[in-house]
């Protein structure tokens, strides 16, 4: 497996532990690279959810989660690629989430294969690898 950077559908389904396609990959993963890798900005949508709702135990699990995940910052260097795929994606007609550039641009700047389960909202980014956990 090439190294990766988990969005944050598939990082909630890894963190979930329900579907059996996403933790044969996981766990596979885990074997090969000792930990899995997410932009700052996954880390922030995950975080905000607990927050929301309060889920103070799960926010507890999750913070140790992370101690042990490679967070990737978001540099310059990634904020002025993800203003490139959104004029690209404007010019296409879309309405692109700042959140999914960022994560994508991230990956991009890292050389790593997007985990996912949005792929249609990826799909159109040149250059960017894809990989389902979910169906695979």
């Amino acid at each position: 497996m090439t190294p990766t950077l988990l969005d944050t559908d598939l990082l909630n389904e890894v963190l979930k532990q329900k579907n059996a396609n996403v933790i044969q990959h996981a766990a596979t993963y885990l074997t090969q690279h000792g930990q899995f890798s997410i932009s700052s900005i996954t880390r922030y949508e995950i975080l905000r959810g607990l927050k929301e709702k309060k889920a103070t135990s799960q926010q507890n699990r999750f913070e140790a989660f992370c101690r042990n995940t490679e967070i990737l910052p978001v540099l310059n260097e990634i904020l002025d690629r993800t203003a490139d795929l959104w004029e690209i994606g404007r010019q296409q007609g879309m309405q692109p989430k700042d959140a999914d550039l960022i994560i994508a641009a991230t990956a991009l700047h890292h050389g790593r294969t997007l985990v996912t389960g949005n792929t249609a909202h990826f799909s159109w980014i040149p250059g960017l690898k894809l990989e389902n956990w979910r169906n695979s």
